[in-house]
């Protein structure tokens, strides 16, 4: 029989485990964010700005049950191995609970299949791939933002009823400017069957020799052009295509062009009269908005960009998914965010089970000059809940989850 003492101490051992054990399970949620930082700064220092106003607010409102949330953040180079090595290196050194992030889309794939790997929450909240939610979709992964498919189908019908003939496009060739304009020659050929392609232009990323470009494109005399480029590459196209007069007299159907990480640094240079998706923070009335924009400012004393929305909707979703699993395993959160809802500064967003996809839309309308930047008008926002591939279709493109 144990003497009194040795009883004590056992009991004092055990006290001491069921102590860290409560210490333990009050310790932050730690969330493991990476992304092309340096690569893509126009897009993501907002994009950071937003993370961090909605980590503030979740955590202001007592965080997840107690726990607070902490972001852990890498940055990739915007290549895929370095992303994948940030990723094992967020989860063995920083035991990180979850994986979000990444805005190229070959970098947002190696992501995806590294979640699939290492049975790993991932909350893809920027790459348009549709890649990481059909062909290569696994049971790990959510995204955030509208896919290529949904914003390349929003522009089709603008498209199809300026009634041109002869398109020429040009987009960076890597997965997204592809995927782009292969559904817009699909999506377009559906719609307006005597449509022809009379030219395409797909210089590497980051690296486009506008002046060959924009002389290719005039040299095959299109009627109208429909754009992918963005970033500097948009700022190349605009200033040279302005330059030769490219433009004059063509309809230009641009994706991502109204953002304004993209439009206002062209300032009076920006781009009159096209057909794009965007981001018209200067003009959204809703509630849900209006309230964004107020926080936002008063934090950064600046106005938000896309990415501004884009990380704080995305924290936000991961703050829903967690409160609705009741913490951070892994099993239980993949089944929270199947059906789960969010608010949005675009309003209610619903991820869906079929192919986990939010419904997040975008903005449409046409670009034009107001005291010297451009700004997009005559817009409307677009519900990509009307943009999305049926359950039946889903579930042919994703034949191997």
């Amino acid at each position: 029989m144990r003497s009194f003492s040795a009883a004590l101490g056992a009991l004092f051992v055990a006290g001491l485990s069921l102590a860290a054990g409560a210490v333990h399970a009050q310790g932050a949620i730690k969330i493991g964010e990476i992304n092309s930082y340096k690569a893509q700064p126009a897009f993501l220092g907002p994009y950071k700005k937003g993370m961090e106003l909605a980590v503030a607010e979740v955590n202001s409102a007592g965080g997840i049950q107690g726990r607070k949330l902490e972001l852990v953040v890498r940055d990739d180079n915007g290549n895929p191995g370095d992303a994948v090595r940030a990723a094992d290196e967020l989860l063995a050194r920083e035991k990180v609970d979850v994986l979000m992030g990444s805005f190229l889309s070959h970098v947002g794939l190696a992501l995806t299949d590294f979640a699939k790997q290492k049975k790993v929450f991932f909350l893809a909240a920027e790459p348009l791939t549709d890649k990481i939610v059909w062909e290569n979709g696994n049971r790990y992964t959510f995204r955030l933002r509208a896919s290529t498919y949904m914003q390349v189908a929003m522009l089709v019908p603008e498209a199809a009823a300026v009634k041109k003939k002869r398109w020429a496009i040009v987009y960076p060739n890597y997965e997204y400017g592809q995927s782009a304009a292969a559904t817009f020659k699909k999506l377009l050929k559906a719609a307006q069957p005597d449509v022809e392609f009379v030219a395409e232009q797909a210089p590497p990323l980051g690296k486009v020799d506008a002046g060959s470009v924009v002389q290719a494109l005039a040299d095959a005399k299109p009627d109208a052009i429909f754009n992918v480029l963005f970033a500097a590459d948009l700022a190349r196209l605009v200033r040279e295509g302005n330059t030769r007069g490219l433009f004059k007299g063509r309809e230009v159907v641009s994706l991502l062009t109204g953002e304004p990480e993209y439009l206002d640094p062209l300032k009076g240079e920006a781009p009159v009269g096209w057909i794009v998706t965007g981001y018209p923070w200067y003009a959204i009335q809703t509630a849900e908005h209006q309230a964004f924009l107020k926080a936002y400012k008063e934090r950064f004393n600046d106005h938000p960009r896309l990415g501004s929305v884009v990380g704080y909707t995305a924290i936000q979703s991961l703050a829903a998914g967690l409160r609705k699993a009741g913490g951070s395993d892994t099993e239980k959160l993949i089944a929270a965010f199947k059906g789960l809802e969010v608010t949005s500064p675009f309003g209610p967003i619903r991820y869906r089970t079929e192919d986990h996809q939010s419904t997040m839309g975008t903005f449409v309308g046409r670009t034009r000059l107001q005291n010297g930047t451009g700004v997009m008008s005559d817009f409307r926002y677009l519900d990509g809940a009307r943009f999305q591939q049926s359950a039946d279709e889903v579930r042919k493109l994703r034949a191997a989850d």
